[in-house]
């Protein structure tokens, strides 16, 4: 039988509250709880840090404290990427942010989902869907990219965007829900 974890990690129904869950997230917690109480340590300590829990580290990446995140493990950053202060990443499931990637302030990037059904949402159940954004791609102060995007090799993600949909590689996405803005 498969256990909660395995489910949650799998993106299929688990229940957040298994013991297992909660003991990795407490984990965590106490990780960012270091982390962000190392602001005036610089890029070197945090680097440190950063490759004690997250899933990987490309070389030069640097995540500005204050960060808020579920687990660590399933954040996966390439090189050069740089998330700056205030930046949330719920990883449920895998979030990947590819190379040289920058995000601004104040981002939120969101795996875990909920059911749609009331009936289901009462009992407690969440599952996750993975979020990828690629290389060279730019995510403005205050956006917000849904569970299950996936964000194309060089796009903008306009400040305080909506991203409710796959944005495609080198398009410029603004609005709350993001269109892509014509060329």
């Amino acid at each position: 039988m498969q256990s909660q974890k395995d489910r949650m990690l799998a993106g299929e129904m688990y229940d957040p509250s298994d013991p297992e869950i909660q003991a990795d997230q407490a984990a965590c917690h106490a990780w960012l709880a270091r982390f962000n109480s190392s602001l005036g340590d610089g890029a070197q300590r945090w680097r440190v840090l950063l490759q004690e829990r997250l899933g990987a580290v490309g070389a030069s990446a640097v995540i500005r404290p204050p960060f808020h995140c579920d687990y660590g493990y399933n954040i996966f950053l390439g090189e050069g990427v740089f998330l700056n202060f205030n930046c949330t990443v719920l990883d449920v499931v895998p979030v990947r942010i590819g190379d040289r990637t920058q995000v601004g302030p104040g981002v939120q990037i969101l795996s875990a989902d909920h059911p749609r059904s009331a009936q289901e949402r009462s009992m407690g159940l969440e599952f996750g869907r993975p979020v990828l954004i690629g290389r060279d791609a730019w995510i403005g102060a205050g956006a917000l990219i849904l569970p299950g995007v996936v964000i194309g090799d060089g796009a903008i993600v306009g400040a305080g965007c909506v991203v409710t949909r796959d944005v495609p590689a080198g398009a410029t996405v603004v609005g709350n829900p993001g269109r892509v803005r014509p060329a």
